[in-house]
This record gives structure tokens, C-alpha cells and sequence, in this order.
């Protein structure tokens, strides 16, 4: 299996947007998705509060299976159960439930009311995924497990380590998910497992890694499991602020993955079940945006085309540029040549202008013009004074250049809104257009 990561605690498209979106994925090779959905899903009656207020209708949800079914894509949802659960623990509501009190980070284990949260959390978005056959309990990075009061006093009593509090916390959830719905398989991150001694846990694993992961296949192969996954990644990994896919650097990325997929049949009787193809769209759900997914979609295509070419062959260049509409792809410069034919290819093409030239030509217009660092400094500025005669001959070049940007921000946040809710356009124009911009604006706004 080839599931594509959709990572909605950020910059959520709106459905119109996966519904061009699906079939691309589904040509370039991967059949399934993995969604993410946070504070996206129309969480109801007690859990109501979790839910943004762009969340997704229970039609939307209804609707992205229907378009997934269509393109012939398994429906994976990612529920975290543990660890990166920002979106609950921030609620006042259930404050109560954090490991540590001051961090939102992950659950405490041993509050009963934990397992009975995750249990209508689980129970509601499995509802809504009656198609499905997998779940993903996330699980990865419960950072400060063991600092809170009650796990202190729990591994004083029971003798017991970081690691055996974390596997008592992960089968109570399978319990519960083996309990009440039969026949669905169980898939999570495995970087909290790494650190625990070879025990006998079964359930499919991501292995989630740097491709060293030869040692680890081998302990889990003596703990028994049957079945992994290894999870690669397409964006959202070289930066909390990364605004542009480097497209080298994923490439590489899958080309790793593929020497270590050639060892899995030297560790019968484990098999590789699947790959999943990450793309974080924060860090966490406090951090800022990285790339958006029409940014990313030429290193997504190379990487799926990597994975079923089993390298980034002649064939799967061509294939790539095909699909996308593009006439050449550099990859050490992480630039596209080409118009393009793929969705939100308008978007890719001015984040980068914004990425390429907004900045240098702002700085460029206020740092190198002799007049202004003359006759309008800082100091002319604020105490509003200045000769109109030097003042003019560099006012129509700032003007002109305010105007141009302006127009092109409005073009640009009008394109935008074709794919996002108003919140992710407001806070990817406030991280990456206004910051600069605004400094031009500052100075129009005093010239004038």
C-alpha cells in the first residue's frame, strides 16, 4: 500500500480542492489516504468543543470517502491517542488530563477519564468510517511521559519504566478497538517502541525513521511482528516555517527507503506492508504552516513515482512531467519549468514570486535608494518633515512598486481562497507576505 499523509491540524483544503486532488494521487501511484484530521472532523455533543470552526461537515466527510472510493484509495484516519493531542488538552475542558499541567503536549495514562475520552473520540470518527478496514493511533512523541505526579507514583509502585507505561497505555486502546470493532487493523508510529526491550506487543507498526531502521527491523522481527511500515515523507520535514518543498532532499529521502525495503525479505518472516507518504502541515498544532500541498505537489509525484518505479527513473521523470504539465523539473534548485497543469498550480507559481523576489525587491527598494536613507530616514519619519523636492524622485518608483505588490497579493490571496478556509489565508499571508510588505506599506503611508 501507498497512502499519501493529509495533515489537517493545518491549512485543511476544501473538499472541492481534494476532489481534483484524489484522482492525481491515485494516477501518480498511491492507493490510499491517510488523514489527519484534528480539529477538522465534525466532532459532536460533549466533544463539540474540539471542533474548528472551519471543521468539516459530516457531508464533507461522506463526500472525501465517495471521491477516495472513486480513485480506487483506501480511507486510513489517524486518530492520536497519546502523544500531539495540543487540540484537546488546550480545552479548559480537559485540562485535568495532561501528564504534565503546564504543557498541552500529551495524556496522562492514569486519570480513567483518558481512556473514556479517547474512547467516544475513537468511537466517533471510526463511526464515520464504516469503509474503513485500518486506523492509525498515532502514538509517536509523548513527550514528558513519566514527569507528572502520577506516573512518578505509578512506576515507584509497580516497579515499572517510561516504557512499560506506554505499552499499558497503548493495549488499553487496542482493547478497546479490538472489542468493538472487529476486524479492523491497527497501524502507529513507531519511535516510542524503539526505546523499549523486545517484547511480545503484535500489531503493525510504522516504522517512522531515518532509513537506519535495519536495527530495529531485526528487534521487531524478535518481538514477534509480522508486519511494517515504513513511513517517507514528501514535505513538511525540513523546517517548522518551510515555505518551499526542497525537492532534492525528498527524492533522496525515498531513494533510502527503497535500499532498506531490499532488505525486508531477508528478515522473513516479516513483510513490508506499505509506505506512507508523509507531508506535516505543522509541527505541532501550535506551530506556523509549513509548504502548502499545491506546493508540494511535484515532489509528492516524484516520490510516488519513485516508490513504484523503484527509483527515479527516465521513466518516472517522464511520467512526472506528463501528469503535471511541466516541462523540465531541476531538482538541486527545487524549480519547476513549464506552466504547469496540476492542482493549484496558480498558487505554486506566486508563493514563488513571494518566496523568490518579495522580499529582495522590498529590501532592495529601502536599503539601496540613496534618497530615502537621505532625505526620509527613520528620523524624517517620525518627526514628519522632509523637502518634497528629494522626496520626489524616488516616490513614483515606491509607489509603483507598493501598487504592483499589492495587486499581486490580491490576486494571490483571491487564489488561495479557492483552496482554504479564510483562517489558513490570513495566517499564511501574516507569515509570509505581510512581514514585508508592511514595511513598504509603512513607508507609502508616511511619504504620502
Amino acid at each position: 500500500m501507498r497512502l499519501v499523509h493529509l495533515d489537517l491540524k493545518g491549512a485543511a483544503p476544501r473538499v472541492s480542492y481534494l476532489e481534483q486532488v484524489f484522482p492525481l494521487l491515485s494516477q501518480l501511484g498511491a492507493n490510499g489516504v491517510l488523514i489527519e484530521y484534528e480539529d477538522m472532523f465534525p466532532f459532536k455533543g460533549e466533544l463539540e468543543i474540539l471542533r474548528s470552526p472551519y471543521a468539516y461537515s459530516e457531508e464533507d466527510i461522506e463526500r472525501i470517502q465517495q471521491l477516495a472510493e472513486q480513485h480506487k484509495l483506501e480511507v486510513v484516519p489517524l486518530v492520536q491517542t497519546f502523544g500531539h493531542v495540543e487540540f484537546i488538552l488546550k480545552h479548559e475542558k480537559y485540562q485535568h488530563l495532561r501528564e504534565v499541567e503546564r504543557f498541552p503536549n500529551s495524556f496522562n495514562p492514569h486519570v480513567p477519564e483518558t481512556l473514556a475520552l479517547l474512547k467516544s473520540i475513537l468511537s466517533q470518527v471510526i463511526e464515520k468510517h464504516r469503509r474503513s478496514t485500518w486506523i492509525h493511533i498515532g502514538a509517536d512523541e509523548v513527550f514528558h511521559l513519566g514527569e507528572g505526579m502520577d506516573s512518578k507514583n505509578w512506576m515507584s509502585h509497580n516497579k515499572g519504566d517510561v516504557g512499560t507505561m506506554y505499552l499499558k497505555h497503548i493495549k488499553e486502546v487496542l482493547g478497546f478497538l479490538t472489542a468493538q470493532f472487529w476486524g479492523l487493523r491497527v497501524l502507529m508510529w513507531d519511535d516510542m517502541l524503539r526505546k523499549i526491550s523486545v517484547g511480545a506487543l503484535r500489531v503493525t507498526l510504522v516504522a517512522r525513521a531515518c532509513p537506519a531502521a535495519v536495527p530495529f527491523l531485526t528487534k521487531y522481527v524478535e518481538s514477534g511482528f509480522e508486519a511494517v511500515w515504513f513511513a517517507s515523507a514528501f514535505k513538511g520535514t525540513t523546517g517548522p516555517a518551510q515555505a518551499w518543498t526542497p525537492l532534492s532532499y525528498h527524492l533522496k529521502n525515498h531513494l533510502s527507503w527503497l535500499k532498506v525495503m531490499q532488505v525486508v525479505p531477508r528478515l522473513a518472516p516479516l513483510r513490508l506492508q506499505g509506505v506512507v507518504l508523509t507531508g506535516w502541515q505543522r509541527y505541532d498544532h501550535y506551530s506556523v504552516l509549513c509548504e502548502l500541498l499545491p506546493i508540494s505537489i511535484p515532489s509528492l509525484a516524484i516520490c510516488l513515482q519513485t516508490l513504484v518505479n523503484g527509483g527515479f527513473t527516465e521513466d518516472a521523470k517522464r511520467k512526472v512531467l506528463d501528469m503535471l504539465g511541466l516541462e523540465s523539473v531541476q531538482l538541486e534548485q527545487s524549480t519547476c519549468e513549464g506552466r504547469g497543469a496540476f492542482p493549484g498550480v496558480e498558487v505554486y507559481h506566486m508563493v514563488e514570486q513571494v518566496n523568490g523576489h518579495l522580499k529582495e525587491s522590498i529590501l532592495k527598494a529601502l536599503e539601496e535608494e540613496s534618497a530615502i536613507k537621505g532625505w526620509f530616514s527613520p528620523y524624517h519619519r517620525k518627526h514628519q518633515f522632509g523637502n518634497p523636492r528629494n522626496m520626489e524622485s524616488f516616490g513614483s518608483k515606491v509607489l509603483k512598486l507598493h501598487e504592483d505588490w499589492e495587486s499581486f497579493v490580491r490576486d494571490l490571496r483571491a487564489q488561495l481562497e479557492r483552496i482554504y478556509f479564510p483562517d489558513t489565508v490570513e495566517e499564511w499571508m501574516e507569515e509570509n507576505v505581510n512581514p514585508h510588505l508592511d514595511q513598504l506599506r509603512d513607508l507609502v503611508r508616511d511619504y504620502r
